[in-house]
């Protein structure tokens, strides 16, 4: 791949990992609550996104660099693999679309009292690295999924999928209390719902091409 055709892939691949790192970030959750909740109460909210970011990051990145060696060493894992993630964005999108139509809210994660900062990031720590969805998410569809693009372009997937992270949380947290009353709104999660349904719809039939074309 020659410079130019690098930068010209650069930024589809980039929104491919924007995007998947959205779809899957934007949910409710006991992580999300608990970054809504500090951002309301103004207790070490940079502390906290800034892990939070982070921490999604290196799964991220482990989990692309790793599958992308593994996938180096299996070949033929990466046409199934690709196959696997297109059915599994398939039914993550079939669910968030069965979810806008329904009611639901966000409220900040209950808890009595001021956290110290020390605190805060063991909750955020726990509420990140002891859910074994995150690992499923970052590690294994993530990153299978980034190890299917161009080696010259797995940064950019990361760096997208990173970035979704990071924006959304340190909106959540520093945006808190602009957006409590629109997360409170079941109609505001109906639509969003529906927009994840669809982009995980559209990832899903770029994945099936992308293993049809390349098997």
């Amino acid at each position: 791949m020659s410079p130019t055709d690098a930068v010209s892939l650069a930024f589809p691949v980039f929104f491919q990992g924007l995007a998947l790192g959205l779809g899957l970030i934007v949910a409710i959750g006991a992580q999300n609550a608990f970054v809504l909740r500090q951002g309301l109460r103004r207790e070490h909210v940079g502390s906290v996104v800034l892990f939070c970011a982070v921490a999604d990051a290196a799964l991220i990145a482990a989990g692309v660099l790793g599958m992308a060696q593994a996938l180096g060493q299996h070949p033929g894992l990466a046409r199934a693999l690709a196959l696997a993630g297109a059915l599994f964005l398939a039914a993550y999108g079939w669910q968030a679309l069965r979810r806008a139509r329904q009611a639901h809210r966000l409220q900040a994660a209950d808890g009595a009292g001021s956290l110290g900062r020390g605190a805060a990031v063991a909750q955020a720590a726990a509420f990140t690295l002891l859910n074994p969805h995150v690992y499923l998410d970052t590690v294994l569809l993530v990153g299978s999924i980034g190890a299917q693009q161009p080696p010259a372009l797995r940064g950019w997937f990361i760096a997208g999928a990173s970035g979704a992270s990071l924006s959304w949380f340190a909106l959540l947290g520093f945006g808190a209390r602009w957006l409590a009353p629109w997360f409170a709104r079941p109609r505001a999660w109906q639509v969003l719902d529906g927009l994840i349904g669809a982009t995980m719809f559209v990832l899903s039939a770029l994945l099936v091409r992308h293993a049809l074309v390349d098997s």
